[in-house]
């Protein structure tokens, strides 16, 4: 066992500058008392993102000190430190190697773009970082009659032994904006336009040689979604769906030639190869359900898929010697959850994220060539000590629904008769996952049981699970959240008398339902960023993308259309007046995802209702709680709202 140590558009202009780091090395600090202070979960991940050089020889990784965020690259062999990038309170997004002396940086700000794009969002740029001469550029503000935008990750590709970047982007064709293939040489340090694309393009493959092979498109007039494939100067089409089905391209297939598709087939997930003469349709094949493919660090080629299915992260590889490494990999950390973060281009160095159960998650390398494997760093550093435990739960909905979740415990308490905190995931097509979850962890401290259901409508656990959510929002998707409280009351584990829900996103939602809709049911209820009026939110989020994304809203809501009145029957702001618990609405003014009017139209009904609300507005915050100073604020506005509404004592 392995132990472990305690343009013609105005550019979007995100400033890095490159810094001697250390300091940052101090990965580890001395045990805090017990409870920790909540800083130690609402602060930024130590480390948020890792990956190993190409050539196996350094290891970057996205490092925060406080609400700071820098890239460190380290030498593998003594994890001494080499270069690093201040990027200040600027959100990096992400790094990605382009060979072994370049990393693409890519952060984003929200805002618009004057003049061009209307619509407030956020915009992502991607700057090139060479670590031989210590300098960074955007990679992008060369290009004539272009925007100096990422609008997806990357596509790295090494030709004639140099390392290029296929950016997807926006270039302008006689006024109009498009989303754009560009090239740019990373070692020459010049971009060029590759292809303007189509009015309604949406995604690239690029094959080994940097030829774009395949596009997508969306209309938004038909919702048709168009495959086209490249045959010399000219794009041929080939038809997919019919407006309710909606392929994406992934990449490259097995045989490193082929397209490979996500496609829904029998009302599956599957994936599908297409051959490039657009004539050879390969047999669905679905390694995995829900899985995510993984690709080949050298060619990146198919060679295998993952998936979390059920509580286990299941790992299939197509050969048997990766399938073989892998499970070695995984019995070196006994009752751990492992997963595969980075690897070099032979595929012998990896770094692997380790979330220990007794210790919290933490980055590690492992070298195959050696068989030695060295910790990186914690990406939480609170003491084992205090860890609160986390379990699996099972039970089933009233409607004899199987359901599953997970029961964080206060530490050192006995798991009886204990307040209860219930915090609905996002999305709703997402899961919680048997991981640290810092939300979770932070409420556990402070005394409460944290229950997580992964209601109907989850994703993650196959087709016809996810599909029972659709038509439930603020239905049986909400009951099965109170059922999961009835289990746990059962049980003995908490006091049903004691119940508060909190939640983002449609967890946000969830929590307003449950004030709204079950009125009874909870002391308190925390609201972040949550919908409270569908109809206009299906509405706003129509308007800035396709009808898909109505039709998608629509459906899992239960409406027929913008018109129906299926919408005000789960409308928390319409039942406003039914609410009995004091409430705590908490919202992003940048958030681009659900805008902030959400929040200010329910804070507006409990108003007018004469109910008892708190309205915390984080200024300069985007969705996703970006920035350690406001997602502190939050955490501790939410535990001071717990503390008062319904104390753990």
């Amino acid at each position: 066992m392995i132990s472990k140590f305690s343009g013609a558009a105005r550019a979007v202009a995100l400033g890095l500058s490159v810094a001697g780091l250390a300091a940052s090395a101090a990965w580890s600090e001395a045990a805090p008392s017990a409870p920790p202070p909540l800083s130690a979960y609402g602060r930024l991940p130590s480390i948020e993102q890792g990956a190993i050089s190409p050539d196996g020889q350094f290891v970057a990784v996205i490092y925060t000190d406080g609400e700071a965020r820098k890239v460190i690259v380290m030498r593998l062999t003594d994890l001494s430190l080499v270069r690093g990038v201040n990027g200040g309170d600027q959100k990096i997004r992400s790094i990605q190697w382009a060979g072994s002396h370049h990393i693409l940086i890519t952060v984003s700000r929200t805002g618009n773009v004057v003049d061009v794009i209307s619509p407030r969002s956020e915009w992502s740029v991607t700057t090139d970082f060479n670590i031989d001469k210590g300098s960074i550029k955007p990679v992008l503000t060369d290009v004539d009659e272009s925007m100096n935008v990422s609008l997806d990750t990357p596509i790295v590709r090494i030709i004639g032994g140099h390392p290029f970047a296929f950016i997807q982007g926006m270039h302008f064709v006689q006024g109009e904006g498009r989303i754009s293939l560009f090239k740019a040489d990373l070692d020459r340090s010049r971009a060029v336009l590759v292809d303007a694309g189509f009015e309604n393009t949406r995604d690239w493959v690029v094959d080994q040689a940097g030829q774009p092979l395949a596009e997508m498109e969306y209309s938004k007039s038909d919702d048709h979604p168009l495959l086209r494939l490249r045959h010399g100067a000219t794009w041929r089409v080939v038809k997919l769906g019919d407006g309710k089905t909606y392929p994406s391209l992934l990449g490259l297939g097995r045989d490193g030639k082929s397209i490979l598709l996500a496609d829904n087939t029998d009302d599956k997930l599957v994936l599908r190869e297409l051959a490039f003469d657009g004539d050879t349709w390969g047999e669905a094949f679905s390694p995995l359900d829900n899985q995510q493919p993984i690709f080949d660090p050298a060619d990146n080629h198919l060679i295998g898929a993952y998936a979390l299915v059920g509580d286990t992260d299941d790992y299939e590889f197509f050969e048997p010697h990766d399938q073989a490494v892998w499970h070695a990999i995984q019995k070196a950390y006994p009752g751990c959850r492992v997963t595969l973060q980075s690897w070099s281009s032979d595929r012998k160095k990896l770094l692997v994220l380790v979330d220990s159960p007794s210790e919290g998650p933490a980055y590690a390398y492992v070298d195959l060539s050696s068989g030695k494997a060295v910790w990186i760093g914690d990406t939480y550093r609170i003491a084992s000590t205090s860890l609160a435990p986390v379990s699996a739960v099972a039970f089933k909905a009233s409607d004899g629904t199987p359901l599953t979740g997970y029961l964080t415990l206060p530490p050192g308490l006995p798991a009886k008769n204990l307040p209860l905190v219930v915090l609905p995931h996002g999305g709703p097509a997402a899961r919680d996952e048997p991981a640290f979850d810092w939300w979770a962890q932070a409420m556990a401290s402070r005394g409460y049981a944290v229950l997580q259901v992964n209601y109907r409508g989850s994703d993650g656990f196959g087709w016809k699970f996810l599909s029972s959510g659709f038509g439930q929002w603020g239905r049986a998707m909400q009951t099965d959240l109170s059922d999961g409280v009835r289990a746990m009351a059962t049980q003995g584990k908490i006091d049903p008398k004691r119940v508060c829900i909190v939640g983002a996103s449609y967890g946000g939602y969830a929590a307003l339902a449950g004030a709204a809709l079950q009125p009874t049911l909870y002391r308190c209820a925390v609201s972040v960023a949550g919908i409270s009026k569908p109809r206009r939110f299906v509405t706003w989020a129509r308007d800035q993308g396709a009808l898909s994304t109505q039709r998608y809203w629509l459906n899992f809501m239960g409406a027929d259309g913008l018109h129906d009145e299926r919408l005000e029957d789960i409308s928390p702001a319409d039942h406003a007046d039914q609410v009995k618990a004091p409430i705590l609405l908490i919202h992003g003014k940048d958030d681009t995802v659900v805008p902030f009017e959400q929040t200010q139209i329910m804070a507006d009904a409990l108003k007018k209702a004469g109910k008892p609300y708190d309205l915390v507005i984080l200024t300069h915050e985007d969705h996703w709680l970006s920035h350690g100073e406001t997602r502190l604020q939050m955490l501790q506005a939410v535990i001071d709202f717990l503390a008062k509404n319904n104390p753990p004592g």
